[in-house]
């Protein structure tokens, strides 16, 4: 997410959020229970498309023009993501922040 007008409550949010995570790993120490994030970019949702109002075809543009890979996420994508992170192939992972945005928090 780049901070921009209107962005402040959204930010502050994603920045609580990350820092709960960071105490939660260190308070449930030893549980088994593990806490990751999941940060995904724009996604093909009917909100998404709400968000924009009347200019949704533009605004869509505009986020697949922006995007590494060229195309928004899909639902079915973000949902692989968090199946992983729930399944024991990801047993290890702990505290971490997994970004599911087709690489555009690298660019």
């Amino acid at each position: 997410m780049d901070p921009g007008p209107s962005m402040s409550i959204y930010g502050g949010t994603k920045a609580a959020v990350r820092n709960m995570v960071r105490s939660w790993v260190a308070e449930l120490k030893g549980t088994g229970i593990r806490i990751n994030i999941v940060s995904p970019g724009p996604t093909n949702t009917d909100s998404l498309r709400e968000a924009f109002g009347d200019n949704a075809d533009e605004g869509l543009a505009f986020l697949t023009a922006k995007s590494p890979l060229g195309r928004i996420g899909e639902p079915e994508e973000i949902a692989s993501v968090v199946a992983f992170l729930a399944s024991d192939s990801a047993s290890y992972v702990n505290g971490v922040e997994l970004f599911a945005d087709g690489g555009a928090s690298q660019t």
